[in-house]
C-alpha cells in the first residue's frame, strides 16, 4: 500500500493519538534516506529546499525553517515563506516574534513556533538550559503556547521541557507540539540527523541518541583514501604504474614505419584533413 504524504489537517486530527517522527537533516542523501525509512517528518534549512528534495521526498512532511537572524523583517519572512511553499513545503519553521507569525499564518502558510528553550534566545536562560523546572517558568512556557495559537501557529517545537509539564501542555492546547528533548507525552519527537548518525563533532544534549558512528566510518574511508594515494604515489616512483594493462598499444610494423619516418628526418607535418576529422584508429575518444 502506497504510504500518503500527511496534511496539516491530519496531523491536526491524529493528536495524541500516536508518536510521529521528525528529523533535522542537511543534505539531499539524508532527505532521499528520511523517505525510504518511512519517518512521517523532516526540517530542512530554507536555502536546502528545492524542487528535488521534494521529489526525493513524495510522502514525507516537509517543513522548511526560515534562518532566524538572517530574514530581518516580516517581509523578508513572508516572502521566504511564500517561495518555500513554491518549491513545494509543507510547513516553515518559524522562531520570529508572534507578530510576524501572524503574518505568515493570515496569508495561509503554515506556521511551526517554538515554544520552551529557544536556541536563538540562549542569552536569556543563561546559556543551553532547560526551563519550566518551576511552576512559574512552566507556566511561562504555557502561556507561549497560547501566544503561538492566538498568533495562527498550528504546531510548535517545545524544547527542553521536562516530560510532565509538556505532556500537560500538550493535553491542553490544539497545537501539534513536537517534543526536542522533552518527553514522550507530545505529538512528534525530533532528533537532528548529526546526532543521529554520530557525525556531530560537539556536545551530545541528554536526549539525543546516536544511532551510528558515521565519525568513526569517516575517519576509516580518509584513512583509506590516504593509503590508496600513498601506494599511487609510490608505484609511479618504483614505475609499477603505468603498467602494461593501462598503456595504449601499436601494430609493430606501424610503429616500426613510424620510427623509420622519424629517422629519415621526415617533421611529421601532413596536409590538413579535408573535412571532419574521422577518429578511425582510437576505440575511445580522447578524454
Amino acid at each position: 500500500m502506497t504510504r500518503a504524504k500527511p496534511t496539516v489537517a491530519e496531523l491536526i486530527a491524529g493528536k495524541g493519538k500516536r508518536q510521529l517522527t521528525d528529523i533535522f537533516v542537511l543534505s539531499l542523501d539524508e532527505v532521499q534516506a528520511v523517505e525510504e525509512a518511512g519517518l512521517d517528518m523532516m526540517c530542512l534549512p530554507d536555502e536546502m529546499m528545492s524542487d528535488e528534495v521534494r521529489e526525493a521526498a513524495p510522502t514525507t512532511f516537509i517543513i522548511a525553517a526560515l534562518a532566524y537572524g538572517v530574514h530581518a523583517t516580516t517581509d523578508e519572512y513572508l516572502r521566504t515563506g511564500m517561495a518555500m511553499y513554491r518549491l513545494g513545503a509543507d510547513a516553515v519553521y518559524c522562531a520570529a516574534g508572534l507578530d510576524t507569525v501572524a503574518r505568515l499564518a493570515a496569508e495561509g502558510l503554515a506556521v511551526v513556533g517554538h515554544i520552551g528553550f529557544i536556541p536563538t534566545h540562549r542569552t536569556w536562560y543563561g546559556g543551553y538550559r532547560a526551563t519550566g523546572k518551576t511552576a512559574d517558568s512552566a507556566l511561562k512556557v504555557w502561556r507561549q503556547a497560547r501566544a503561538l495559537e492566538d498568533a495562527g501557529a498550528f504546531a510548535a517545537e517545545i524544547e527542553l521541557v521536562p516530560e510532565p509539564v509538556a505532556a500537560a501542555i500538550s493535553q491542553r492546547s490544539p497545537l501539534f507540539l513536537i517534543s526536542m528533548g522533552s518527553g514522550a507525552g507530545c505529538d512528534a519527537q525530533y532528533l537532528f540527523s548529526m546526532d543521529i548518525l554520530g557525525t556531530n563533532t560537539g556536545h551530545y544534549p541528554r536526549h539525543a541518541k546516536k544511532y551510528r558512528d558515521f565519525r568513526a566510518e569517516y575517519q576509516r574511508l580518509h584513512n583509506e583514501r590516504v593509503a590508496a594515494y600513498g601506494e599511487y604515489r609510490a608505484d609511479v616512483e618504483a614505475g609499477a604504474y603505468p603498467a602494461p594493462g593501462h598503456k595504449l598499444g601499436i601494430d609493430e610494423a606501424e610503429l616500426a614505419r613510424f620510427v623509420e619516418t622519424l629517422d629519415a628526418g621526415a617533421d611529421g607535418r601532413q596536409q590538413e584533413p579535408q573535412g571532419p576529422v574521422q577518429w578511425t584508429e582510437i576505440a575511445t575518444p580522447p578524454r
